[in-house]
């Protein structure tokens, strides 16, 4: 019986090692396809400074944040606390190292993030995210936009998913309707409502809009504009037929139209659709902004999002340095993909081979060995445990693939006999020098 409760915390994942093993595989394949597109590998560290991190945040980060409560001889009295994404460490990171970075500076970042929010299914406080940002000098071309979502797409394949579809708008849209209605004083209000309206009820969407006492008339416009979505060249013209001139919007139909273009260009075969609910509620996104989903599945949600931010580090610069990134929630991704069992419990061992000594008297040459195989490049497990031969085995046959039994005449003659534990079939090693 338990002494205490030895549960991991709330909203915390813990895995056995065979299905920790999955996770680390789909890690590395996230991981490598961003590598293939040139992103280059960086960490930031886990605590920041709570200024840095509440910035530019915006929403309820500051509810959300994991305060460090420091011991009394810390040296540093800054209030601290635990990132709660990549984007912001990344935008402190760049103008910190400026000097040292060539841009536009893609980078990569794959790493444990925290938020204290409430923990609930498929939902975590302490979770894995894969990144990837292009940061550029001065400006950035939209056309990073649609390299970062196809070097997302890309990594996404790797995964055991069904077919995923890459929903995309651009902020500057919604920014641009709010201005022609003269609805500055409410836009923060707008941008919530549409990113909670597949969250809640039409109804619950009409009774907020109306809410706001903006009028029967903007709020049909509102809706009607956060009805368009479709492909490109449909959404562009019923975008355009909407008659809104204000620079803002057009800027927005400009960007949107270029950067479906380029990702059609990039990779033909991504399934993207444009569509004006998607707005991403955190306030540093300026333009491009995208999430993912999985039709088949609509009750996951997204499972990759992002977007474009150009002022992300005005507060910690004067240097222009404008970006654009996404980001594929790992921890909560693999949970689903648990539930829907399209991941299992790895059947490849982490372990290749165990030495199993019969006694101490063997130890020695075990040890040997054991490290002339791992020179080899195999991982292999020396069992040191004082039991029978035959528990010996059966600790061997759970964790390994192959077994080396290292008795008194396999140390004498340094010839040993390796066995495959699912097929009984042997090989001969021989120990060198």
């Amino acid at each position: 019986m338990k002494k205490i409760n030895t549960a991991p915390m709330s909203g915390m994942q813990e895995l056995t090692p065979n299905m920790q093993a999955e996770f680390d595989r789909l890690k590395a394949g996230i991981s490598e396809a961003f590598l293939r597109h040139g992103f280059q590998h960086i960490e930031t560290p886990v605590i920041e400074r709570t200024e840095i991190l509440l910035a530019k945040a915006g929403g309820d980060t500051e509810k959300q944040i994991y305060k460090v409560v420091k011991t009394a001889e810390a040296a540093d009295t800054a209030d601290q606390a635990l990132r709660f994404d990549h984007t912001v460490p990344l935008a402190r990171y760049a103008v910190e190292h400026m000097n040292d970075l060539t841009f536009p500076f893609k980078v990569t970042q794959i790493a444990r993030n925290f938020r204290g929010e409430r923990a609930q299914r498929g939902r975590f406080r302490e979770f894995y995210q894969c990144d990837v940002d292009v940061i550029g000098w001065q400006s950035l071309p939209v056309a990073y936009d649609a390299e970062v979502i196809v070097t997302l797409a890309e990594a996404l394949k790797t995964l055991p998913l069904p077919e995923f579809v890459i929903r995309v708008s651009n902020r500057k849209l919604l920014s641009g309707v709010i201005r022609e209605l003269n609805l500055e004083q409410v836009a923060g209000e707008v941008f919530d409502i549409i990113d909670h309206a597949e969250k809640v009820s039409e109804q619950k969407t009409q009774e907020r809009f109306e809410a706001l006492g903006i009028g029967t008339e903007n709020v049909v416009k509102i809706t009607t504009f956060m009805q368009i979505r479709g492909k490109s060249v449909e959404v562009l013209e019923k975008l355009r037929g909407m008659g809104f001139q204000n620079e803002m919007f057009q800027e927005g139909v400009r960007e949107l139209g270029e950067m479906l273009e380029m990702v059609e260009m990039m990779m033909p075969t991504l399934e993207v659709m444009a569509d004006m609910l998607i707005v991403r509620g955190l306030d540093y996104y300026t333009g491009t902004v995208f999430e993912t989903i999985v039709p088949e599945y609509r009750e996951i949600g997204s499972i990759c999002s992002g977007g474009r931010y150009e002022n992300l580090a005005e507060n910690y610069t004067d240097q222009a340095l404008p970006g654009v990134g996404g980001s594929i929630g790992l921890t909560r991704l693999f949970y689903i993909l648990q539930e829907f069992q399209f991941v299992k419990a790895s059947e490849v061992r982490a372990i290749d081979i165990c030495v199993v000594p019969i006694s101490k008297g063997e130890l020695e040459v075990a040890g040997k060995l054991a490290k002339q195989l791992r020179k080899d490049g195999k991982a292999v497990d020396l069992v040191l445990t004082e039991r029978k031969l035959g528990d010996k085995m059966k600790y061997a046959a759970k964790v390994a693939d192959f077994a080396v039994v290292v008795g008194e005449e396999e140390a004498r003659t340094g010839a040993f006999q390796m066995k495959n534990l699912e097929t009984g079939e042997t090989t001969e090693v021989k120990l060198v020098g």
